[in-house]
C-alpha cells in the first residue's frame, strides 16, 4: 500500500486542457487563460454586430464631441438654422446635432434642378433675417464709403457668428484694384460644411451661390467666396467689386474632384 501510494504521488499531474494552456501562452504555460464571457460550447459572438456596435459608439463619441465643443449661441444658430432648412425641404432627419443638418442640406438638393435648389437656398437665408433689418441695411449701410464699412461689418460678423458652421475662420486683409487693401476678407482654414458634406454641389448650390446672390439682392453687398475643393479652406469677400477677381491668386482657382 505505502508503495503503491507513493507511486501515485509521484505521477505527473494533470491539467483538463493542458495544450490550450500552452496554445494561449506558449512562453509562461504558468500563467492562467483569461476567462471569456462567452461560453466555448455557445454560438460564437458576431464580429460583424461588434464592430457596427463599435462604428456607432465612435460616431456617437464624435458628436458629443462636438455639441461640447460649440457654445450655447452656437448650439442656437445651429438648431435656427436647421429648422429654417427643414421648413424649406419638409423633411427632417433622425439624426442629432450637425449630422442632421448636413442630411437635411442633401436632402435639399434631392428632386430640385440646381437653380431651383439655389433660390430655395436663398429663401432660407432671407427667413433668418427680419425683412425691414434687410432693406435698412441695404439704403443705410451699404452705401457708406463705397460699400467698405459694410464690407467691414460683414467680415466681423461672420468671423465671430459662423464658426459652428463653416470651423476655424478669421477675418484677412485682401487687396483692392487701386493698390490698397482692406480688412474685409474671411478665411476660412477648412470648412467643416464642404467636409462634412462631401458634395461639390452641395457647396455651390446650397451655400457659395445663394450667399452670393442673397447677399447682393437683400443687403446691397457684393460679395464672392471662393472654396478650394483640395483642401476644404474658402476664401469670402464681402467686397468683391472693389476688390476684382485678379486679387486671387491662380493656384487657387477651385478644381472639381470628388470631395
Amino acid at each position: 500500500m505505502a508503495t503503491a501510494a507513493l507511486v501515485w504521488t509521484k505521477a505527473p499531474l494533470q491539467f483538463p486542457y493542458p495544450r490550450a494552456v500552452s496554445k494561449i501562452h506558449p512562453r509562461n504555460s504558468s500563467v492562467a487563460p483569461p476567462i471569456s464571457c462567452f461560453s466555448t460550447s455557445g454560438p460564437r459572438p458576431d464580429s460583424v454586430g461588434i464592430l457596427q456596435r463599435n462604428t456607432e459608439a465612435a460616431a456617437g463619441e464624435k458628436m458629443r464631441q462636438n455639441q461640447q465643443s460649440l457654445g450655447l449661441l452656437d448650439n442656437l444658430f445651429l438648431h435656427l438654422f436647421r429648422a429654417k432648412m427643414v421648413r424649406e425641404t419638409g423633411w427632417e432627419s433622425e439624426k442629432p446635432g450637425y449630422d442632421g443638418l448636413i442630411e437635411v442640406a442633401n436632402h435639399l438638393t434631392i428632386g430640385r434642378s440646381n437653380s431651383e435648389t439655389i433660390q430655395a437656398s436663398v429663401r432660407i437665408l432671407r427667413s433668418l433675417f427680419p425683412p425691414l433689418l434687410l432693406e435698412l441695411y441695404r439704403i443705410l449701410v451699404a452705401p457708406l464709403a463705397q460699400g467698405k464699412v459694410a464690407a467691414a461689418m460683414i467680415a466681423r460678423v461672420t468671423a465671430l457668428s459662423c464658426k459652428w458652421l463653416m470651423g476655424q475662420c478669421q477675418v484677412n486683409s485682401v487687396p483692392l484694384p487701386d493698390g490698397s487693401s482692406s480688412m474685409s476678407g474671411v478665411f476660412v482654414e477648412r470648412c467643416k460644411y464642404l467636409e462634412e458634406s462631401k458634395c461639390v454641389g452641395v457647396c455651390i448650390n446650397t451655400c457659395k451661390l445663394p450667399t452670393q446672390t442673397f447677399f447682393h439682392d437683400y443687403m446691397g453687398v457684393p460679395l464672392l467666396m471662393e472654396p478650394n475643393f483640395t483642401d476644404y479652406s474658402c476664401q469670402i469677400c464681402p467686397h468683391a467689386s472693389r476688390r476684382g477677381r485678379a486679387a486671387f491668386s491662380p493656384d487657387h482657382k477651385p478644381n472639381c474632384p470628388k470631395a
